[in-house]
């Protein structure tokens, strides 16, 4: 099926590894531009050079304000459009509800909330009929995770924001949605696994909780996101899709 995203135009943060590079990788494999981002820039630079020529790597945090408009100027200045954008941001430290300090939860809002929200609204401001934002967000939007308060405090206040920026965007043409993965094999989640002690023992616990019995790929979580941001998609605003293996047991 050709997805039509053949020289479309996309921002993708959070994108030097992990779920924001799977995104990126698949979206250039079917024929768009992406202009990828992370904090580090030797590791977004890699990221860019690794993916081929329709990537472009910026250095910059989503705490920043002055990002989203760097971006959004990048990926016209490079490629001569803007079609969308994906919000994926590295996950907040892990913890629990009594543990974590007043330090970690304020960066965290910095850059997993409020950068997030930025993102979004200037991406609205600038997009036009067919546009898409979609956010990376977490299985933690319908059930926490144990040892992820910050996450379980904040994600599911932004799958609030995307559905009401739905309902704003939807009468523009502008597309908004959310993908909700679980266990994918990233770095982040091998580290998730370690702090119980015994990563082998904790991975393969989790895996049988899973109905298809294993950890995800980023790169089915990849297409996943290509598909959602795609033309293909064009009836699709306000969902949030689990990519979990079907561990959701809920519709």
């Amino acid at each position: 099926m050709d997805l039509g995203l053949k020289d479309r135009v996309y921002v993708v943060t959070g994108a030097s590894r992990g779920l924001g590079r799977a995104a990126a990788e698949a979206l250039v494999a079917d024929g768009a531009k992406v202009v990828v981002s992370g904090r580090d820039e030797k590791s977004v630079s890699e990221a860019a050079a690794a993916i081929g020529p329709g990537a472009h790597g910026v250095a910059g945090d989503n705490a920043d304000p002055a990002l989203a408009e760097r971006l959004i100027r990048t990926a016209r200045a490079e490629f001569g459009g803007f079609d969308g954008i994906l919000i994926s941001v590295g996950g907040p430290p892990p913890g629990y509800p009594t543990a974590n300090s007043d330090e970690q939860w304020r960066a965290s809002f910095e850059s997993v909330f409020l950068g997030a929200v930025r993102l979004a609204r200037a991406a609205a401001a600038e997009l036009g009929e067919g546009g898409v934002i979609g956010f990376v967000l977490s299985a933690s939007v319908h059930e926490p995770i144990p040892g992820l308060a910050i996450s379980n405090g904040l994600r599911p206040g932004l799958a609030g924001y995307a559905k009401s920026l739905a309902y704003e965007l939807g009468p523009r043409g502008i597309r908004v949605l959310g993908l909700l993965p679980s266990r994918i094999d990233t770095d982040r989640m091998r580290e998730l696994d370690a702090l119980s002690g015994d990563a082998a023992a904790a991975r393969a616990a989790q895996e049988s909780r899973i109905p298809l019995r294993r950890y995800g790929t980023p790169e089915e979580f990849g297409r996943a996101a290509a598909f959602l941001l795609s033309p293909a998609a064009s009836y699709l605003t306000g969902i949030m899709l689990p990519v979990d293996g079907g561990t959701r047991h809920g519709f």
